[in-house]
């Protein structure tokens, strides 16, 4: 409801106003400014922008694309096209390492020597590079566009732009000439970063203006204002300007940008299926973990659910304190691509947790209580007797119970004084405390979580069964 509540609240904003959200609310749109501002600041001559013919084909066949992949539920494409969640994911995994990055290489350090310890080491578990290399290659890509272009990716690629700008047509208010003291300057032209006014034709493309308002700062006659529409006074003793042609060598070079981006996605997922781990000799005989589901976040409800409504934002991601949310890669297959999913690889879900939902912006991961997060059955864990070191190595072990928050796991005599464990599933919800500890390496854990594809309710735990499970970092189980 909050999600539609906002969808509506921009569509209002965009007929009174046009888009304003693309240039003031929308991360990407602010991050292509900031990286248009810098390309003109580093430039020793100023650079300019002129008027460009839409792409009107282009523009309207991502929309299409977009418009079918929600309809048919292809979430992964949603993924890829929507702008918050392309933003989300470059500042979750390109911004943030780099700002923990300065916080405990540089700050936290500087300001402890003078005792001043309200900034710390902060942790970042980051499960795999992938996210990172893929996250890095969309964003050179319009990051390139930008440089060059300002804002040519939200005019010929980005859908909810298009979307924006057909609502756009009929705002109230809108940049409009006066054509009687207009005298052809240019320098409206030259400072619109949506390259969207004909000076020749006194016109502004209000389906590619973005509201930034450059134009009306620096005209020096006052001849352009933000007003109701209205019918605009035409000159017809005033020659036309000639015409420039498109340059078709940015024209190329665009398109060729947007290939060589495709190119490199196939190719970094391609060399990340062809990975292959070596396993020792003594683990030759393990056997393998068998997920029938992923485990996805708590408060998803079920993983259907889940992949047609996430759009791979990311937020909830960066959140995590415990870094266990980590994007997928094939868990969920394609529709789910980089949708986060439980990496007990990582860490484990702290029991005590309930972040993902409260930042989550379209609903996927729903807002549980703390009280009823702690019974949702994300999974049910599996014991693998076989691979157990108890049973291969004849030794001590205990880390999966001691570390399980509801004590689903519990250590039973099994011989010559050992104990071994055992799983009671009604009262496990998932966690993975257990598998995150086992010392027996990846996919041959002897304890694991299986996924439900439906979230259940797990049985309530006696209250003296239920601990606090605080793993220290150093702790090798």
């Amino acid at each position: 409801m909050a999600t539609a509540g906002g969808f509506v609240l921009v569509l209002l904003l965009t007929l009174l106003t046009g888009r304003l959200y693309c240039s003031t609310i929308c991360p990407l749109g602010i991050l292509q400014d900031v990286i248009n501002r810098i390309s003109r600041w580093h430039t020793k001559k100023r650079r300019f922008f002129k008027y460009k013919k839409p792409h009107p084909v282009m523009r309207y066949t991502f929309l299409g694309i977009m418009v079918l992949a929600v309809a048919f539920g292809a979430g992964w494409i949603v993924t890829w096209l929507d702008p918050y969640s392309i933003a989300g994911r470059v500042f979750t995994y390109l911004f943030k390492p780099l700002a923990v990055w300065f916080n405990n290489g540089i700050l936290a350090p500087v300001l402890q020597n003078f005792e001043i310890y309200s900034v710390y080491h902060k942790n970042l578990m980051v499960a795999h590079i992938l996210p990172a290399i893929l996250a890095f290659v969309i964003i050179v890509a319009i990051g390139y566009f930008a440089w060059k272009r300002g804002r040519l990716f939200c005019n010929t690629i980005c859908p909810v732009g298009t979307l924006l700008g057909e609502v756009s047509r009929f705002s109230f208010l809108k940049v409009q000439f006066d054509q009687n003291t207009c005298t052809r300057c240019g320098k409206c032209a030259a400072v619109c970063k949506s390259e969207c006014i004909d000076i020749r034709n006194y016109a502004v493309d209000h389906t590619r203006c973005v509201s930034c308002f450059n134009c009306l700062d620096v005209c020096p006659e006052s001849a352009l204002s933000f007003r109701p529409t209205g019918k605009v006074q035409r000159l017809e003793s005033v020659r036309p300007l000639a015409e420039k042609d498109d340059n078709p060598t940015t024209k190329h070079n665009t398109r060729r940008k947007l290939l060589i981006t495709g190119l490199a996605l196939l190719t970094g997922s391609r060399i990340y299926a062809l990975k292959k781990e070596k396993l020792p000799e003594n683990q030759k005989n393990l056997l393998k973990n068998k997920k029938d589901h992923p485990v996805a976040p708590p408060g998803a409800g079920n993983i259907k659910r889940f992949n047609d409504i996430c759009t791979g934002c990311s937020l909830c991601v960066a959140a995590c304190p415990t870094g266990v949310l980590q994007p997928a890669l094939t868990e969920y297959g394609l529709n789910g691509f980089m949708q986060p999913h439980m990496d007990y690889t990582t860490y484990f879900c702290n029991y005590d947790c309930n972040k993902c939902g409260e930042v989550c912006p379209t609903g996927a991961i729903l807002p549980l209580p703390l009280e009823e997060k702690q019974v949702t059955q994300m999974g049910k864990a599996v014991f693998v007797k076989q691979n157990c070191i108890v049973y291969t190595d004849g030794t001590v072990c205990g880390a999966c119970s001691e570390h399980c928050p509801t004590k689903a796991v519990q250590m039973v005599p099994y011989k010559d004084g050992l104990r071994i464990p055992e799983v009671d599933q009604s009262i496990c919800i998932g966690c993975g405390a257990c598998e995150y500890p086992c010392p027996v390496p990846e996919p041959f854990k002897a304890i694991y979580v299986n996924g439900n594809a439906v979230h259940q309710k797990a049985d309530k735990p006696q209250a003296s069964e239920k601990q606090k499970v605080d793993i220290d970092e150093d702790f090798p189980f």
